[in-house]
């Protein structure tokens, strides 16, 4: 299977702003008693075996230990109901990391999946400012931080992460989410944006 995704894509996890799981290539302690996260992505441009997956969203629950790097993740996946049968099933052959690229290098550390849901998603982006809404249950919002006026948003480098290895700094200003179970999220709480490109 060849394929190949382009977008953007931001998150927001339980920590305390800057979730130290990211800067520390997942071998240092979340602020919380679990690390939970929602990874959303906007595919602009996406190709899958042949089946043209532009325009489509999907994202990512993690509920983990506290030391990421440890494993014993348990997962979860959301893909846009806009998708055809046909795009969803390629969708979530790649995300499940069967395909190789990035997602592949999340596989050992999951011991459990929660699911798939088909689900109504909402992604937006507006300046420096990115929302998702999943269904009725699931609204986040982030923005870029601009540490000095005029300047650019604060970015982390050379980060170990699936999405990009430089991500925007990007608390969350709204975040309310229901995932597969779990109630969780709060303003203030950890995030980051970036740009996304992957292949396989």
């Amino acid at each position: 299977m060849t394929w190949r995704l382009e977008g953007t894509y931001f998150e927001s996890c339980s920590c305390d702003a800057v979730c130290p799981c990211t800067w520390s290539a997942l071998t240092a302690r979340a602020t919380q008693d679990r690390c939970r996260a929602l990874l959303a992505y906007h595919v602009a441009t996406g190709d899958i075996d042949g089946v043209d997956v532009s325009g489509l969203n999907f994202a990512l629950f993690l509920d983990t230990p506290p030391v990421m790097g440890e494993g014993n993740w348990r997962v979860g996946v959301y893909l846009d109901e806009k998708a055809s049968d046909s795009q969803a099933e390629r969708l979530g052959t790649v995300l499940s990391g069967q395909a190789g690229g990035p997602p592949a290098m999340l596989a050992p550390l999951i011991s459990e999946m929660l699911g798939v849901e088909r689900a109504p998603i909402t992604y937006s982006e507006d300046n420096r400012g990115h929302h998702v809404r999943i269904g009725d249950a699931t609204d986040v919002g982030v923005e870029d931080f601009v540490a000095l006026e005029g300047q650019d948003p604060v970015k982390l480098t050379n980060v170990f992460h699936p999405s990009n290895t430089t991500l925007t700094v990007a608390p969350a200003n709204a975040a309310h989410l229901s995932t597969f179970g779990v109630d969780w999220g709060r303003e203030g709480q950890s995030g980051f944006s970036a740009p996304f490109s992957w292949a396989g």
